[in-house]
């Protein structure tokens, strides 16, 4: 076969793919989802697994060739038992959401009951949305955080239990500053003898480092993704009891998805390995210290940090308290016009719509790969600040547009 670099074969894709390099090397990242994978992990991506058809599992291919397959994915699930603590793992899930959907499968019928949190209060689409497939197949009501302290109402969650009778407690989020008590979720689904599945797609790597409590012994199912603070391969993982394991790897394949991307799950492989070392604890830790940094410098400038503060790697904030007239929106584009890159976010009690909400959402795994200390992102949080009061102000956006430039060289990311 011919050997041709994309640059000779396809020069479009070529150039936008040196783009997407480009903004990254000199933007910020904060958008709470988001990280940097090391060198190792893209070329583990980007290997000749991506031509390997691998269905089933390791020793039970329905493929001849998959020997280094096999070691890969056993690798995988070696160093995530290890990160983890779980007595079960899945690795072939796509993402997040489609381990969601194969711990619903194993377990749910159409129509049985869904209890998660309201998706404006810091839920995530996969929980019960009626846009998703979950809304769609199963019957679902929501609880909330209280909206005085942005904190889970762990009494209205129970009570909530008690009177819906669900089939399956949904703990775990997507705009959720604080840290989660499982256990006490646990007490709500052991009382209403439903299962508990938590959904830690935002703090996998928190909870391998040992930062953030885990669900791992306690929840029935526990899914992540592998992409976001655990920064490995992309795509999603399943933890569970022994007794569920078979039901789990029939509902990842052939339930919900065929043949796993192997080439991510060999990213998901060197991904965890990196995590296994003293210098990813340090990184967590560095996370969620840079993140108390962010929410104090906003704190103090008088924007409203939902629930005060935060526990892991994401700050959220309410702009209608200080910036009645300015939409999450107005933020996110004049800030990423600047080079900081975050999202426009539902906040608790929201009053606009989902497209131009009321709330920004705003993450630190990216920048502490990048190397940030908490210095360094208050200075950041302090450049977030002159732009949700000016962020239409021109001058303003050139200064701090001028600033980022400097910060994305002297924190580089790739060499």
């Amino acid at each position: 076969m011919e050997r041709n670099h994309i640059r000779e074969t396809d020069p479009a894709v070529a150039d936008a793919l040196a783009g997407e390099r480009a903004r990254q090397e000199n933007t910020l990242a904060m958008i709470a989802s988001e990280n940097h994978v090391s060198e190792a992990v893209l070329e583990a991506q980007g290997s000749a697994l991506t031509n390997k058809y691998a269905e089933g599992y390791p020793g039970s291919r329905y493929y001849a060739g998959c020997e280094y397959a096999d070691d890969i994915e056993e690798l995988a699930i070696e160093r995530a038992k290890k990160l983890w603590g779980a007595e079960h793992i899945n690795v072939q899930p796509h993402s997040g959401t489609q381990a969601n959907m194969a711990v619903y499968l194993s377990i749910l019928e159409p129509g049985d009951k869904i209890l998660s949190l309201d998706l404006t209060h810091g839920g995530h689409l996969s929980h019960g949305h009626p846009a998703n497939f979950t809304g769609q197949t199963y019957t679902v009501e929501q609880y909330e955080v209280n909206q005085e302290t942005g904190y889970i109402d762990y009494d209205g969650l129970r009570d909530k239990a008690e009177t819906f009778d669900p089939d399956i407690i949904v703990s775990g989020y997507s705009a959720y500053p604080r840290e989660v008590d499982f256990e006490r979720i646990q007490l709500a689904a052991d009382a209403a003898n439903a299962y508990h599945l938590a959904d830690i797609a935002h703090i996998t790597g928190l909870v391998a480092a040992g930062v953030h409590q885990s669900p791992v012994g306690v929840a029935d199912f526990v899914t992540g993704s592998t992409h976001k603070t655990i920064r490995s391969g992309r795509g999603g993982i399943i933890m569970t009891q022994s007794e569920h394991a078979s039901d789990i790897d029939n509902s990842v394949f052939p339930g919900a998805q065929g043949g796993p991307l192997m080439h991510n799950i060999a990213g998901k492989a060197v991904g965890f390995k990196e995590a296994l070392s003293d210098d990813f604890e340090q990184y967590a830790a560095q996370t969620v210290a840079n993140a108390e940094a962010l929410a104090d410098t906003l704190s103090d400038a008088g924007l409203a940090v939902v629930s005060g503060g935060t526990d892991n790697h994401l700050v959220l904030v309410d702009l209608r308290p200080s910036h009645p007239d300015t939409t999450g929106k107005d933020v996110e584009a004049a800030l990423e016009s600047t080079g900081i890159i975050m999202n426009a976010n539902t906040v608790p009690g929201e009053t606009r719509s989902p497209f131009e909400p009321s709330g920004i959402r705003l993450g630190t795994a990216a920048l502490t790969t990048r190397g940030f200390n908490e210095a360094a992102t208050r200075e950041v949080g302090e450049l977030i600040i002159d732009i949700v009061k000016n962020y239409d102000d021109q001058a303003i956006i050139s200064d701090v547009s001028e600033r980022v430039d400097e910060l994305t060289n002297e924190y580089t990311l790739y060499q």
